[in-house]
C-alpha cells in the first residue's frame, strides 16, 4: 500500500498501520450545529484521536443520508452554508492543524460551482480527498482525471449490493482508502452478521487500498468489532446525534476518545 506522492491521508493511514492500530475517521456536517462552529469541532475531534475528518457538504436532497444527517444538513442550509464558507473553514483549520480532511457530498452543488473550480479550490485551501457517494463506477472516468490533476484522493464507495468483481475494479481507481458501506440503505442503520461477512470478503479481494467501514457504527464495541475485519472505521451519525442531544464539543470529544480506546484495545 506504499504510494508515490503520498498525501496526508496516505501518511496518516501508513502511520496507524505501522503502529498496528486501526484508523478512525469522523464525519461531521459543515455548518452544524452553528454556522461558525466547524473549525472548532474538527480540532476537538483531532485532539480526541480522529485520524481523518470527513466534512459533509450539505445538500437539499441527500439520498444516501439517514434522518440524523439530513436534519443536520437542513439546519446548516437554513443558516446559509455554502461551498465558499466550507473552504473558509478548511483554511482556518489549516492555520493550526494537519489533520487529513476529506470533503463528502453530492454532485449537484459541485456542478453548479464548476467541477474544476471546486477541485482546485478544495486543494488550494488544504483538502486531501473527495467522496462523491452518488457517483457510479461507470461515471467515475469523467471525474477521476480531474480529481487526480487536483492531487486529491479519489475515495470510492462499495456496499453489500456491490458484486466482488466490481469491488476489484473500484479498488483499482480508488486512492486514499476504499469506503466500505457496511449495510444496505441510509447512514445510521444497524450492522448485522451479513454485513460482517461482506466486509471480510471485501478485505480479501481489495489489494490496493486500505478498507475503512462506515454506516452503523454507534459504540466503542461496534468500532472494535468491525475493525477486526477492516483497516479502520468511519463514524458519523453517532457524532451528529451526540450534538443534537445537546452535548458540548468537549463531551463529543470524550465520546470519540472512547471510540478510539475501543479500537486500540
Amino acid at each position: 500500500m506504499e504510494r508515490k506522492n503520498m498525501n496526508r491521508i496516505d501518511e496518516r493511514i501508513k502511520y496507524r498501520i505501522e503502529q498496528r492500530k486501526k484508523v478512525l475517521a469522523c464525519f461531521i456536517t459543515a455548518g452544524f450545529p452553528t454556522i461558525n462552529s466547524t473549525p472548532q469541532l474538527v480540532l476537538e475531534l483531532e485532539k480526541a484521536g480522529a485520524d481523518i475528518v470527513e466534512i459533509g457538504m450539505p445538500f437539499s436532497d441527500p439520498l444516501a443520508d439517514g434522518p440524523v444527517i439530513q436534519r443536520s444538513s437542513q439546519i446548516a442550509l437554513d443558516q446559509g452554508i455554502n461551498l465558499d464558507t466550507i473552504f473558509e473553514y478548511i483554511k482556518k483549520i489549516r492555520e493550526t492543524s494537519n489533520v487529513p480532511i476529506v470533503l463528502m457530498g453530492y454532485l449537484n452543488p459541485i456542478m453548479k460551482y464548476g467541477v474544476d473550480k471546486f477541485l482546485q479550490t478544495a486543494k488550494s485551501v488544504g483538502t486531501d480527498g473527495i467522496i462523491l457517494p452518488e457517483l457510479p463506477y461507470e461515471e467515475c472516468y469523467r471525474f477521476k482525471p480531474r480529481i487526480n490533476e487536483a492531487k486529491l484522493a479519489n475515495i470510492m464507495l462499495v456496499a453489500p449490493t456491490t458484486p466482488l468483481t466490481r469491488v476489484v475494479e473500484i479498488d483499482k481507481i480508488t486512492t486514499g482508502f476504499l469506503y466500505c458501506v457496511s449495510v444496505t440503505g441510509v447512514t445510521g442503520a444497524n450492522i448485522g452478521s451479513t454485513s460482517k461477512k461482506y466486509i471480510k470478503n471485501v478485505k480479501k479481494v481489495v489489494t490496493k487500498n486500505p478498507v475503512l467501514v462506515g454506516f452503523g457504527i454507534k459504540t466503542p464495541q461496534d468500532a472494535k468489532e468491525i475493525s477486526k475485519y477492516s483497516d479502520g472505521v468511519i463514524i458519523g451519525s453517532a457524532i451528529i446525534r451526540e450534538i443534537m442531544q445537546g452535548k458540548t464539543f468537549q463531551e463529543v470529544g470524550n465520546f470519540i476518545k472512547e471510540i478510539r480506546k475501543g479500537l486500540d484495545l
